[in-house]
């Protein structure tokens, strides 16, 4: 089995607490996945202010909400503890309840938001309660007492979403328990972003008497098995030399994997990588793919945000060799280039491929010490055989293979496009976490999210909030082949200007904020979501 503390590759990503994670992930990202028994371990200090901050609470809820459904047999009669915290600083008689869906992570990591982002700026701009609602299994709001895939049954979108309507119909905030905040005569919105996006979507349809409105920012309501797609915001929007690079020395990489496979240019390959003692040609190629996968991770907030991607887009676009060491390697990427079909672009392409070379191992090989296997492969049947209550890892996991999907391979695009990562990132690669840990074997079920949502999800008081460059718009309703739809009051249809994965949801304190700080186009974004939230609350208390 790996070394839980072997580093894997700096990849550019978001961690996995603020949005959907790269899939899929080697073992060793796997293992930081890992928590410790003791919730206060490893806590940062602004962590640790803000939970003292703001006080949790928990809901005893039921475990299992459809007993008539064979999918959760056996049944549970049982309940458990749904966390939650709440700031009702700005209430006033007649405001609403701004629900946060917490989504995949521990509902902690959304505190941010209640102290300065979304659901400060919604509560205080209609006298609301800010809430921040944990997701089922993650947190610790956990229903089971290990993780084996029997005790994940109950991990569904469905079970989430009655939770949240559960929440709404039974809960009562300390301090405000003679008030009447029941669905019946006060305006329950939601917010998410990302799944929680999809997530809250799909709330307001399914329980529409609960829930009164709900804002999805960066959701993705359209569950895609193989996502491919994943990329396209960068190959449209990305630099386009630094596109086109990519593309080209994904294709030689590809031309030597796949054309050469089990000839010694494969090893030669690798070695000019410094990455000789990678055992599968897949696990290889994602441990070099990291840089196209920061576009993600770029934010407007410097203290929330990376550059990795325009670093990496500067550095494997750029005529000059800018890692001086990569020179002794000349020769061998001169020979590789030949062999991947590129023999007629060797000037340009050769000083980009040392370049390309040399990110890789400053980002990520550089910091790998001892096996390399333990720090970039995904095949490790021990590990993934672990389900105990601190293996965390499994819970995103198990919804992308039973019901979300996600997967994003470079076999997926068509053969008329170079991918900006490999082909051998395949389905059947992405999946094997799905069947090593889970024992299955078949993909998800995402036909039956499409049947909730889909692109053309629309209803009354529903908002969709996306970015641009987002690399998750392929899966909404701003996916560039989905028609437009008008932006109308009752459903706000938003897409800001250059930005990427949902931008509107964080927020800086006053004395922070300049003329040009938060940027125009998310600033702006924010005063709307603010006025047609002010606006559905005009109509709420016109009816009741």
């Amino acid at each position: 089995m790996v070394r839980l503390d072997a580093i894997a590759s700096l990849l550019a990503l978001v961690s996995s607490a603020q949005a959907i994670q790269k899939h899929p992930l080697p073992i060793s990202e796997l293992a930081k996945q890992v928590r410790s028994r003791d919730a206060h371990v490893g806590l940062s200090a602004r962590q640790a202010d803000l939970l003292a901050l703001y006080p949790e609470y928990n809901l005893s809820t039921p475990i299992d909400h459809f007993h008539n459904d064979s999918t959760y047999e056996p049944h549970s009669d049982g309940t458990f503890d749904l966390r939650y915290w709440f700031d009702a600083q700005f209430y006033k008689p007649g405001g609403p309840v701004i629900v946060l869906g917490g989504g995949e992570t521990d509902g902690a990591d959304r505190l941010p938001f209640l102290q300065k982002g979304i659901v400060y700026q919604l509560a205080k701009a209609t006298g609301g309660v800010g809430v921040i609602l944990e997701h089922r299994y993650y947190g610790s709001s956990i229903p089971v007492e290990d993780f084996s895939t029997e005790n994940l049954r109950f991990l569904t979108t469905d079970q989430a979403l009655a939770d949240t309507a559960y929440f709404a119909k039974n809960v009562k905030f300390a301090g405000l328990e003679d008030v009447d905040l029941s669905p019946e005569t006060t305006a329950w919105i939601a917010y998410g972003g990302s799944y929680a996006g999809a997530f809250v979507a799909f709330l307001r349809v399914l329980y529409p008497d609960v829930y009164y409105g709900a804002i999805s920012s960066s959701g993705v309501p359209e569950a895609i098995w193989d996502y491919w797609q994943y990329f396209e915001a960068a190959a449209v929007y990305g630099p386009p030399a630094c596109v086109e690079t990519t593309q080209k020395l994904t294709h030689i990489v590809d031309n030597i994997l796949i054309g050469k496979a089990g000839t010694d240019y494969v090893g030669k390959l690798k070695a000019a990588f410094g990455l000789p003692n990678v055992t599968y040609d897949n696990d290889f190629a994602s441990a070099i793919n990291g840089g196209i996968y920061g576009l993600q991770s770029l934010n407007w907030d410097p203290s929330q945000s990376s550059n990795s991607f325009f670093t990496y887009c500067d550095t494997v676009s750029s005529d000059s060799v800018l890692y001086p060491t990569t020179e002794v390697r000349r020769t061998a990427v001169e020979e590789l280039i030949k062999v991947g079909g590129y023999e007629d672009e060797l000037e340009t392409l050769a000083n980009r491929f040392l370049n390309y070379i040399g990110y890789v191992n400053s980002t990520s090989v550089s910091r790998c010490r001892g096996n390399q296997d333990a720090c970039y492969s995904t095949h490790d049947s021990e590990f993934y055989s672990q389900d105990d209550i601190t293996q965390s890892w499994r819970l995103w996991q198990y919804q992308v293979c039973t019901q979300w999907g996600y997967l994003q391979t470079g076999s997926g695009v068509p053969e008329d496009q170079l991918p900006l990562i490999s082909r051998t990132i395949d389905v059947d690669y992405s999946a094997l976490i799905c069947r090593e840990a889970f024992n299955l074997t078949k993909p998800a079920d995402v036909e039956y999210i499409n049947r909730i949502g889909g692109f053309n999800i629309s209803y009354p008081r529903l908002a969709f909030i996306d970015g641009e460059w987002d690399p998750w718009r392929a899966a909404g309703v701003h996916a560039l082949e989905v028609p437009e739809r008008p932006n109308t009051p009752s459903e706000p249809y938003l897409l800001i200007d250059r930005a990427v994965h949902h931008w509107d949801e964080n927020g800086v304190f006053p004395n922070e904020t300049t003329a040009d700080f938060p940027p125009a186009p998310v600033a702006d974004t924010q005063k709307k979501m603010a006025e047609f939230v002010q606006g559905w609350m005009q109509e709420f208390n016109g009816k009741y």
